[in-house]
């Protein structure tokens, strides 16, 4: 996960953020972890297991498996009311079962010192490919070559957060990873 906004109001927070962006990754994905496994284990009764990667090369941060699905996931992240437009995401991942990018978006409470989460999800149903990225934009690198050119960079693709379905609790996200059906309500 490579791509932490850090556009806050004060712009306190930011600059921490920015100065400690490694800690803070781990600190995102650790709480969007723990969100996925209390939500598998209290509201459907299974374990996650859980797979990190080493190196993104083969564009997911984590592998989920649970129900019978094995899910590789791309993790994107980003403040609520940031100005994301868009993801980069690494054609490797379409190879994979499975694969889909779940866009963390995280909403920061220092009262209680704690971060909520919502997403946006870019995959199929659990136990399916990842949508077809060939029609999507190729990235271009963000700085320039020695002459000022901004290169190619054939293995990611831009996708648009039009294509992101909105996901607004992690009960949704599970059942889309894992293709559970949501629970009704008891009253």
């Amino acid at each position: 996960m490579n791509d932490v906004q850090t556009d806050s109001p004060s712009g306190e927070l930011d600059e921490n953020t920015f100065r400690k962006s490694a800690f803070y990754e781990q600190l995102v994905e650790h709480v969007f972890i723990s969100e996925v496994l209390q939500e598998a284990w209290y509201r459907f009764g299974e374990t996650v297991e859980v797979l990190r990667s080493e190196v993104d090369a083969s564009g997911y941060d984590v592998v989920l498996e649970c129900n019978g699905i094995l899910r590789h996931v791309q993790l994107k992240t980003s403040r609520s009311g940031g100005k994301t437009a868009r993801q980069k995401v690494n054609v490797a991942l379409a190879k994979k079962p499975s694969g889909c990018v779940v866009w963390i978006v995280r909403d920061e409470d220092q009262a209680t010192s704690r971060m909520s989460l919502s997403y946006r999800f870019f995959g199929n149903a659990a136990g399916d490919p990842l949508p077809c990225l060939d029609n999507y934009p190729t990235a271009k690198h963000t700085k320039g070559n020695k002459d000022g050119l901004k290169t190619e960079r054939p293995a990611i693709r831009v996708i648009p957060i039009r294509d992101f379905a909105k996901i607004e609790t992690t009960t949704e996200l599970v059942t889309r990873l894992f293709g559970f059906a949501i629970p009704i309500a008891i009253e």
